[in-house]
C-alpha cells in the first residue's frame, strides 16, 4: 500500500506540472486575459466561487446532518477554488481553454488570499499562514504555467512539439491518479457511505456546477468552463489547510481528499457529456 501511495502522489505531480506545461504551451498571456476582461464574468465568478458555493456546502451539511469533523472537511474543499484540473475538464467538455487558464489562476490568487480570512471566521481554532498555501501552488501551478508561456513566446515551434507529449503524459498521470487513489482511500470512502459524508459530497459539487453553469452566460463554451471551474475544488490549498490545523483529526483529511477523488469522479464524465454535445451542436450548425 506504501507503494501504490507513493504512485498517487507521483502521479498527481506529474499531472499537475504537465497540465501547466502544456496549457502554457498551447496559448499566449494575452488569450488568457483577455476573457478575464469581461467584469461582469469576472464578478460572478469570484461571487459564485466564493459566496455561492460556501453556502451550499453549509446547506448541504445542515440539510444531511454531518458529522463536525466531515462538515469541516467539506468548508474547507468549498473555500479553495481554482484547481489544476480544470484545463483538463474544460477540454474534455470543449469548452474555452484560454478562459479555463485565466480563471483558474483568478481564483488560485484569489483563494490565497480569501481562505486566511474567511475560514477562521468559519471554523473555530483555524490559523492559516497565506504563504504556506501560495508556495505549493506558485510552485506546482504558476512556475510550469509561466515557463510553458513564455517557452511559446519565444520558440513557437519548440512549445508546439512538446505540447502534445505533456498532453498526453497529464492523461496517463491522471488515470493512474484516479485508478490509485480510489483503492488507496477505498476503506475511507467505505466509511464516508455510512455518514453521509459520501451523498453530501456528490450534492455538494453537482450543485456547486449547476450554479456556475447557468450564472456562465449564453456562450457554452464560456458556461461550460464556469460550472466545472465553480464545482472543483482546489485540493492543494484544502490538504494545507488541514495538515496544518487538523493533524488529529483525521476524518477531516480523509473527507478532503475522498471529495477530490469524487469531484473527478462525477465532473469527468459530466465534462465528456458536454463535449459531445458542444460536438453534436457544431456539426448541426456547419450542416445548417
Amino acid at each position: 500500500m506504501d507503494a501504490l501511495t507513493a504512485i498517487v502522489q507521483v502521479s498527481l505531480l506529474v499531472f499537475v506540472i504537465s497540465s501547466m506545461l502544456a496549457m502554457g504551451f498551447s496559448l499566449t498571456v494575452e488569450a488568457i486575459i483577455t476573457p478575464l476582461k469581461n467584469v461582469r464574468l469576472v464578478l460572478t465568478a469570484l461571487a459564485v466561487n466564493f459566496v455561492a458555493v460556501p453556502l451550499v456546502a453549509w446547506g448541504v451539511g445542515e440539510l444531511i446532518g454531518l458529522d463536525k469533523d466531515i462538515f469541516t472537511g467539506l468548508i474547507i474543499l468549498a473555500t479553495a477554488a481554482g484547481a489544476p484540473f480544470l484545463p483538463k475538464l474544460a477540454g474534455a467538455a470543449k469548452g474555452n481553454t484560454a478562459f479555463s487558464v485565466g480563471l483558474m489562476v483568478m481564483l488560485m490568487v484569489t483563494t490565497i488570499i480569501y481562505m486566511p480570512i474567511v475560514l477562521p471566521m468559519l471554523l473555530s481554532g483555524v490559523t492559516i499562514n497565506p504563504w504556506d498555501i501560495a508556495k505549493s501552488l506558485i510552485v506546482l501551478m504558476l512556475l510550469p504555467l509561466a515557463i510553458g508561456l513564455f517557452i511559446k513566446a519565444r520558440w513557437s515551434s519548440v512549445a508546439d512539439g512538446l505540447q502534445p507529449h505533456m498532453a498526453e503524459a497529464s492523461s496517463v498521470a491522471l488515470l493512474f491518479l484516479l485508478a490509485g487513489g480510489i483503492i488507496v482511500q477505498w476503506s475511507d470512502i467505505v466509511e464516508l457511505l455510512g455518514t453521509g459524508g459520501f451523498i453530501s459530497l456528490a450534492l455538494f459539487f453537482i450543485i456547486s456546477l449547476v450554479i456556475g453553469y447557468f450564472a456562465g452566460g449564453s456562450d457554452p463554451q464560456m458556461r461550460s468552463v464556469m460550472g466545472l471551474g465553480t464545482a472543483q475544488r482546489n485540493v492543494s490549498a484544502a490538504m494545507v489547510v488541514g495538515a496544518q490545523n487538523f493533524t488529529d483529526t483525521p476524518d477531516v483529511i480523509s473527507t478532503i481528499i475522498v471529495g477530490a477523488l469524487v469531484g473527478l469522479v462525477i465532473l469527468l464524465p459530466i465534462a465528456g457529456e458536454l463535449g459531445k454535445r458542444a460536438t453534436g451542436n457544431g456539426s448541426q450548425t456547419k450542416s445548417a
